[in-house]
C-alpha cells in the first residue's frame, strides 16, 4: 500500500466540523474578560492564557497528527513551517508565515495573516500589558513540547497593541531526546 500523503492546511479545515466562528469569538472574549474580573492582574491573566493554551497544545497535537498525515519533521525549521501553513489553516482556518530565522536556525517569528480570536476587541487603557492572544503561545509551546521540542513561545507584534500585525516568536530551547518506557531487548 501506497503511503499516504500529506494534507494540505486547506483540505483538512474544508473536511473538519467547525463552530461558528462569531461563537467562538465571543467566548473566548468572555473567558478572557472573567479571567481579568477574577484575578485583576493583568500578568496573571497572561499566564492564565499562556497555562490554558499549553494545555490545549498537549492534547491537540494528536489530533493534528492524526489528521494531517504529516510525516516527522527533520529539523526545527519545517516544524515551523508545518505549524504557520497546516495547523494554523486546520485549527483555525488563517495563513501565518515564518520570518526572521536566526543564523542557528533556533528562533523564528510567525506572522498571522488574520486572527478570528480579536474580532470585536478593543482593549481598555486598564488592559495595556495584556496579551489578548497569549492562549495561542501556549497552545504552540504545549504541542512542541509533546513532539520533543521545549520552546518559548512570546509576542513580538500585536495589533491591539498598535502594531501592524499579530507576530509570535519561537525559539528552540532544546531538543529532547525520546525517553521509552521500556527496554526492547529484556
Amino acid at each position: 500500500m501506497a503511503p499516504v500523503a500529506p494534507r494540505s492546511g486547506d483540505a483538512i479545515f474544508a473536511s473538519v466540523e467547525r463552530v461558528n466562528a462569531e461563537l467562538f469569538t465571543l467566548t473566548y472574549g468572555a473567558i478572557v474578560r472573567q479571567l481579568l474580573t477574577d484575578l485583576e492582574e493583568v500578568e496573571e491573566v497572561n499566564k492564565q492564557l499562556d497555562q490554558m493554551g499549553y494545555n490545549i497544545g498537549i492534547r491537540l497535537i494528536d489530533e493534528f497528527l492524526a489528521k494531517s498525515n504529516v510525516a516527522r519533521c527533520v529539523d526545527f525549521k519545517e516544524t515551523a513551517e508545518v505549524i504557520a501553513k497546516v495547523g494554523f489553516k486546520m485549527f483555525l482556518g488563517v495563513t501565518a508565515s515564518v520570518s526572521n530565522w536566526d543564523a542557528d536556525g533556533t528562533c523564528c517569528s510567525i506572522v498571522l495573516e488574520d486572527n478570528p480570536l480579536v474580532d470585536f476587541v478593543e482593549l481598555p487603557d486598564t488592559c495595556q500589558g495584556l496579551y489578548y492572544c497569549n492562549v495561542l503561545s501556549g497552545v504552540i509551546r504545549g504541542a512542541l513540547e509533546m513532539v520533543s521540542m521545549k520552546t518559548e513561545v512570546t509576542w513580538v507584534r500585536d495589533m491591539l497593541r498598535g502594531d501592524d500585525a499579530f507576530e509570535l516568536q519561537v525559539k528552540l530551547l532544546k531538543q529532547v531526546p525520546e525517553e521509552y518506557p521500556y527496554k526492547d531487548d529484556e
